[in-house]
């Protein structure tokens, strides 16, 4: 059978490499793919913006592909699953009402309150100085979030009412935020949870939801958690001390709760519900946000880990028999990855820039997944913030994260960084 994968990073590269291990996938099209796709067998870049929803399902139904999936979130809040919905298209990802989780924090807490789901406090403001006099009530440390789709990075963790006024002054005042969607300005204002960070990717059927192997995420650009926010410089899995235990935790007290509410909203939510989890002191799982899709770089270091049949997974939740399908089943490991960026992200950086050193680091045994990457006349060049993934494989962590590093070292291109510490807060 044939598929379209949608989206052109990292993420999406690992869905397609995924995919293909499918005795049962014939063809993929990636719209609009990177680099790395580019590359893969059974794999075509189709030249197509990931927010042409018309031209994406015109290209589904001609093509009759036995599904499509939406990788990033843009597409999934504009509706594309609505407009393949109407033409019973299969497609994996929920509607636009249910892609508000992630599209609007506002709306997310809300339904979080009304389902009783441990998160933070908040309030919301759609007015500047409102949201300054709430602030300088409440105090510091506080967390200020754009409430709209901020690529991962409309997040501020203020220390200091200076810096919480200053992030509140940057979602009003800035014009780039909260357009694309034809939003209203609004910003979502909690207090600081404290914890450790763990990310929970669950695939659903909009009547059963299932966990995948817990990752962590490491947000930040710099070692030891510095810096500014980024999309993820990194992750591991699984994360071995979230126990049996705090998983069922998770299961019954965040991810079918959740489920229930949007079921109660008359929503339909088929795809990913990825949750965002402080774990506290307690031992309590809190939910700091959710997202409508899959986690990146989180995918990067869950699916290699992943023994079941992807299509099969992705074809129960479209079709609703996800309750029909065994366990699913992983490879007793660990896997880290690395992202390698480019100099500058996640501010202005530049494009360009040749890379090498790839196929040594596959034969060093990682798996390179593209993110910002473009092929041109047989040469892989730099084409976005976050250029590579590069992911290993172990019997544990620490054999996981020196693979992924050794491997790392003879990649390079002008201006290449990575943070030299991903996977260690799990050695711990």
């Amino acid at each position: 059978m044939k598929a379209i994968i949608v989206g052109g990073g990292g993420r999406e590269h690992a869905i397609a490499w995924k995919l293909l291990q499918s005795p049962s996938i014939e063809q993929i099209f990636c719209v609009p793919g990177n680099g790395g796709t580019a590359l893969l067998p059974k794999c075509t870049n189709i030249a197509m913006a990931a927010e042409d929803i018309e031209g994406i399902l015109r290209f589904a139904l001609v093509q009759g592909v036995a599904f499509t999936f939406v990788g990033p979130e843009v597409p999934l809040a504009l509706g594309i699953v609505d407009a393949f919905r109407a033409e019973d298209a299969p497609i994996f990802g929920p509607d636009k009402l249910g892609a508000q989780i992630e599209s609007s924090k506002a709306w997310a807490k809300a339904l979080m309150q009304s389902a009783g789901i441990p998160t933070a406090t908040y309030a919301a403001f759609d007015q500047l100085e409102a949201a300054i006099a709430h602030v300088r009530f409440v105090g510091a440390p506080i967390v200020i979030k754009d409430d709209g789709l901020a690529a991962g990075k409309g997040v501020t963790v203020a220390q200091t009412l200076a810096e919480a006024e200053a992030a509140i002054h940057q979602i009003f005042l800035n014009p780039n935020l909260n357009t694309d969607l034809g939003t209203n300005k609004l910003v979502v204002i909690e207090e600081c949870l404290v914890g450790e960070e763990v990310s929970v990717l669950a695939i659903t059927d909009g009547k059963t939801i299932r966990p995948l192997l817990p990752a962590q995420d490491h947000k930040r650009i710099l070692d030891g958690d510095r810096g500014e926010n980024t999309g993820g410089m990194g992750a591991y899995a699984p994360c071995k001390w979230v126990t049996s235990d705090l998983m069922a935790k998770i299961q019954t007290q965040i991810l079918e709760p959740t489920l229930a509410e949007l079921q109660k909203s008359g929503i339909d939510y088929r795809g990913c519900l990825y949750a965002g989890l402080m774990i506290t002191a307690a031992g309590e799982p809190k939910v700091i946000e959710f997202n409508a899709r899959f986690g990146d770089p989180e995918t990067q270091t869950i699916l290699p880990l992943l023994e079941s049949d992807l299509s099969t997974i992705i074809l129960a939740c479209i079709d609703q028999r996800l309750d029909q399908l065994p366990e699913l089943t992983w490879l007793p490991q660990s896997s880290v990855c690395v992202v390698m960026a480019a100099q500058g992200y996640p501010g202005s950086y530049e494009i360009g820039k040749f890379i090498t050193g790839i196929g040594k680091a596959e034969s060093e045994g990682a798996v390179v997944f593209h993110a910002g990457t473009k092929l041109k006349e047989n040469t892989i060049f730099t084409a976005g913030g976050r250029v590579l993934g590069v992911t290993a494989t172990g019997e544990d962590l620490g054999k996981a994260i020196a693979k992924a590093y050794n491997s790392a070292k003879y990649i390079e291109f002008e201006g290449a960084v990575y943070r030299r510490d991903i996977g260690k807060k799990g050695l711990g």
